[in-house]
């Protein structure tokens, strides 16, 4: 389940008043969401959840389920 501050933080650096973002939705599937901007939605959830992420972790990531998922286990850890 993708959390509601997920979707807020996305929608907001992609400046989208909304789209549908499920656990599945593939960055090329979000009007706007380039390289550049999964750059800075990276840096916005690190500094939203004051969390980093290692490149590893961030190469891992495919679609904004496991984006969730990392940020989960991130803070799981804390």
């Amino acid at each position: 389940m993708i959390s509601e501050k997920l979707k807020t933080l996305i929608l907001r650096e992609l400046n989208l008043s909304d789209f549908d973002i499920t656990e599945d939705t593939l960055a090329k599937d979000v009007p706007g969401w380039d390289s550049l901007k999964n750059f800075t939605i990276i840096l916005a959830v690190e500094e939203e959840y004051d969390i980093k992420f290692l490149t590893e972790e961030i190469l891992s990531v495919k679609n904004v389920g496991d984006l969730q998922k990392l940020i989960d286990s991130k803070i799981n850890k804390n």
